[in-house]
């Protein structure tokens, strides 16, 4: 009798193995892709590496589609005015900013806000942190079409940067507009003003620096103003300990704008690290 045409049929074992093996190369090849750059010469797409740290992350990355323009400007002014958060290197903000006070401002969307506080505000450096590449291209293009020096773009995490490459007492300011509110509750924990969170920037604030939030999510502006309010190293600007009237520095951008006309309440916090 001739042998069977037929394969042996596989074991359940052997099934196994092969999708394991199979996830693992999936998983392989979304690594790599993560860690190579999406533009050669602009920002890193995992700067620090996935293995620099396991803890809850306050946001979310975005890879929304690139324009021609925004490509252009990441490629050109990346290696003059952008930085990657590795982690690895302290910098040099006096030399960075040539010897201009240094505001931090944490997520700025597609910087339009941030290039006009840089241009009405010219002796005051920005520096200005996202993960959203179409909004760091976005904003380097505009930083030099109004032939902006102040400002500086930094792709990663706000968190590495603050812990791992600011000097103590280095900052003059810290911005934080309309940061992800994680509505839902289990989220809550993601949400970037938190005691924790404040621990560490009363260390990078000089003594007079101001924090100043803004949130259009009224029980995140609730805890902002909470914990704040708890923390020993900072005091409200308010004397009557509430929410702060927008100050004229910052602009109302065009998401502001489109939720106060669907009914939004737009709450502001400023307070002064002691």
């Amino acid at each position: 009798m001739s042998e069977s045409l037929n394969p042996t049929p596989e074991t359940p074992g052997d099934v196994d193995t092969d999708a394991d093996a199979r996830r693992a190369a999936s998983f392989e090849r979304q690594r790599r892709l993560r860690q190579e750059p999406r533009f050669p010469g602009g920002p890193a797409a995992d700067p620090a590496g996935s293995h620099h740290e396991r803890r809850i992350r306050s946001f979310q990355p975005r890879r929304s589609r690139v324009t021609a323009g925004q490509e252009d400007a990441l490629q050109r002014l990346w290696p003059t005015w952008g930085l990657d958060i590795d982690g690895r290197s302290v910098l040099d903000l006096p030399a960075l900013f040539g010897g201009l006070p240094v505001v931090l401002e944490i997520g700025f969307g597609m910087g339009e806000a941030t290039a006009q506080m840089a241009a009405d505000d010219p002796t005051t450096g920005i520096l200005a942190v996202d993960v959203h590449t179409p909004g760091q291209g976005n904003l380097l293009g505009l930083a030099e079409r109004a032939g902006l020096s102040n400002v500086r773009v930094a792709n990663g995490d706000a968190i590495i940067l603050l812990r791992e490459m600011l000097e103590p007492a280095s900052l003059d300011g810290l911005r934080v507009y309309f940061p992800d509110p994680w509505p839902k509750k289990r989220h809550h924990k993601r949400r970037l003003i938190q005691p924790e969170f404040l621990d560490l920037v009363a260390q990078r604030l000089k003594p007079g620096a101001v924090i100043h939030c803004a949130t259009d999510w009224e029980p995140y502006a609730e805890q902002m103003l909470e914990v704040l309010t708890a923390h020993p190293r900072f005091e409200n600007t308010r004397a009557d300990g509430g929410y702060a009237p927008r100050p004229a520095f910052r602009p109302l951008t065009r998401f502001e704008g489109q939720g106060l006309d669907k009914g939004h309440v737009v709450h502001d916090v400023l307070f002064r690290r002691l």
